[in-house]
């Protein structure tokens, strides 16, 4: 086969373009071979009505633009400078006796052929396979991970920070209501900040950075709102983040127990019932499945996602029981439209205008599907993610390629943005320790 001559030759794997579909544009000058076998799964998943379906068919869309440039085959320039090429390989030829011809071993094949025709150009195998990485690099090929979009783990951004001042600076902040940060810093807007006496460490306020003056500022009065009140600093922080007018974006992570999704929905449901700041609360949460796919499940389509939104329920029939519900029954909100609880695949598509919304277990979102999301926020509109990175069912992410792990992180600077880590557990003393230990 005859490659166009490039600085390095990246053979990707399937599952690199269902993850990120513009993946192709990521290779600087390189060539991109995209090997037959995998065009053929694409063709596969391009049926499904998952997210990996839309991803597929928005591959072969690419693909097809790029074949008014030239035969495929012979490859066609990117517009990042690069080349793609489709390569195609006989099945039958240059394998072990003992290869069972998956596509795994036939990708493994082409990279070993290409790179003994290609002794003088680095030949990488491109996957999020782990397992494939490592038969790979057993076979004395270069493997890598697709790493464009990763967020190094050390870059996460907490959110929070805490700054030791003098008496006489506390005092002055009680007074007036505001503290210049003098160069110690950088600091985010909506930065929570918990100020602690250099005399006596008990003695603390928690404050903010303002948006606008790039002070520290108290932060917001807060009420026990759904006959929810903040058991924690953390906690603290989140509800003001929540129930601020100006912060459209609220991002709460942390481990299980911690509050971050009552917290969500009880700000969500005190602004819809009670103070009527928003028309609707929709709560979503995506269809991660450990058996058999969502559409497989027999009767409704609320049956089917029954599983999946029970946890949601939960919140929401606790919130109830405690009268932060306006006064109406859960049920009564539901069955008129003013709470709306669904799968995140059905949001695809909609503009969700004055509403307050609440994605859970956001740590199973892809980059792509994370953008997705927010670009369907509308005017008016609140939206908030909560998850916990340390639990990521989807194949092939993790905690440095996860979308909420980007959404965390490139808004960060974002004035209309705010981001809480919540620490401390408060669901049981048990559920806190086998959190901890487990």
């Amino acid at each position: 086969m005859t490659l166009v001559n490039r600085p390095k030759l990246y053979l990707c794997d399937t599952n690199v373009l269902v993850h990120n579909p513009y993946s192709l544009l990521d290779f600087q000058d390189n060539t991109v071979i995209i090997p037959i076998e995998v065009l053929e799964e694409i063709d596969k998943f391009k049926r499904e009505s998952s997210d990996r379906g839309a991803h597929a068919r928005t591959v072969s869309r690419l693909l097809d633009g790029f074949r008014k440039l030239g035969r495929l085959s012979d490859g066609v320039p990117l517009p990042n400078g690069g080349r793609l090429q489709v390569v195609l390989r006989p099945r039958n030829g240059g394998r072990p006796a003992n290869d069972s011809g998956s596509v795994d071993d036939r990708l493994v094949d082409l990279t070993r052929e290409i790179q003994a025709e290609n002794p003088d150009t680095p030949t990488i195998l491109v996957t999020k396979d782990i397992n494939l990485r490592i038969k790979a690099d057993a076979l004395g090929l270069c493997a890598e991970d697709y790493e464009t979009d990763h967020i190094k783990t050390g870059d996460l951004y907490p959110g929070t920070f805490e700054l030791a001042v003098s008496p006489d600076a506390l005092a002055a902040f009680r007074s007036s209501g505001i503290l210049s940060l003098n160069g110690d810093g950088p600091r985010h807007p909506n930065e929570y900040c918990t100020l602690t006496s250099t005399a006596n460490p008990k003695q603390s306020l928690l404050a903010r950075v303002d948006a606008t003056s790039g002070c520290v500022v108290p932060r917001r009065a807060q009420e026990p709102i759904g006959g929810i009140k903040a058991q924690n600093r953390e906690q603290h922080y989140a509800l003001d983040a929540l129930l601020a007018e100006d912060v459209r974006l609220v991002t709460l992570s942390g481990k299980a127990g911690t509050g971050k999704t009552l917290l969500a929905v009880a700000a969500g449901l005190h602004q819809v019932a009670r103070t009527r700041d928003f028309r609707r609360l929709v709560i979503a949460r995506p269809t991660v499945p450990v058996g058999k796919e969502l559409g497989f499940l027999p009767g409704t389509l609320e049956e089917k996602l029954d599983p999946w939104m029970q946890p949601i329920h939960d919140a929401l029939d606790m919130l109830g029981d405690l009268g932060g519900n306006g006064g109406q029954r859960t049920s009564d909100l539901m069955r008129n439209g003013t709470i709306e609880v669904e799968a995140l695949s059905y949001i695809r598509g909609r503009s969700l205008a004055g509403q307050f919304i609440v994605i859970d277990e956001a740590q199973n979102l892809t980059p792509l599907e994370a953008k997705t999301i927010l670009t369907r926020v509308g005017p008016g509109t609140k939206i908030c993610f909560t998850g916990d990175l340390s639990q990521i069912d989807t194949p092939y992410l993790d905690f440095a390629s996860s979308g909420f792990t980007h959404i965390i992180s490139k808004f960060r600077d974002k004035a209309i943005a705010a981001h809480i880590e919540l620490i401390k557990g408060e669901r049981s003393e048990l559920a806190e320790l086998a959190a901890n230990i487990l």
